[in-house]
């Protein structure tokens, strides 16, 4: 049986996360929606014990690769899609609106209902997708250098610039990680082996 391994919560990998805005409005061609989305990336990876390896945020998405101690990115995740929509609603409510309020009372909605985060351990793996979201920008043809965009970590990554709006972690890995990583693994190779069992 093959593994899926988006959105699972596995301690110990990095993770590769993407969140798109919902009908891909271009919100963050706005300074201010980028700098409000990244100061709540900032205040939560400082808050949570969670590691920052590289990010960009694009008109209507982002891309992150993030390390939480805990492993737990679906609520990470989730976390930092509920605080940033909170601070881009009290920018422009009107922009949020949904044609219907949810059953909560909800009447905005910033992002689309699910995103994907793939987890990543290997060199191989990391480097790819911090390449990806570095040339992101240049890809889109929104800068003719990736050192050129302002909402990436290209910045501090490569030329460690330091604004603390754009801070990343230059160490990726809890003391602990390999051994999370690897139990995590087991569990999950004994859950997929007791629901092959179920199945026949």
């Amino acid at each position: 049986m093959a593994r899926k391994w988006s959105n699972r919560n596995l301690p110990g990998a990095l993770h590769f996360v993407t969140g798109a805005v919902r009908d891909r409005l271009p919100i963050f061609q706005q300074q201010a929606a980028c700098q409000a989305f990244l100061e709540e990336c900032q205040r939560l990876r400082n808050e949570s014990e969670c590691k920052l390896i590289a990010f960009v945020v694009m008109p209507d998405h982002f891309h992150l690769i993030v390390n939480p101690r805990d492993g737990r990115i679906r609520e990470w995740t989730g976390a930092l899609k509920s605080l940033s929509a909170n601070r881009l609603v009290e920018m422009a409510p009107r922009r949020f609106l949904k044609r219907e309020t949810d059953a909560d009372g909800c009447r905005h909605q910033v992002w689309q209902e699910s995103f994907k985060a793939q987890p990543l351990w290997s060199d191989w793996m990391i480097w790819q997708k911090i390449n990806y979201i570095h040339a992101n920008p240049l890809r889109a043809g929104l800068v003719n250098s990736a050192k050129d965009y302002r909402w990436s970590s290209f910045g501090a990554f490569y030329l460690e610039e330091a604004d603390p709006l754009l801070q990343i972690d230059k160490d990726w890995w809890w003391p602990d990680d390999v051994q999370k990583l690897e139990r995590a693994m087991a569990e999950w190779d004994k859950e997929l082996l007791e629901k092959g069992k179920r199945r026949r």
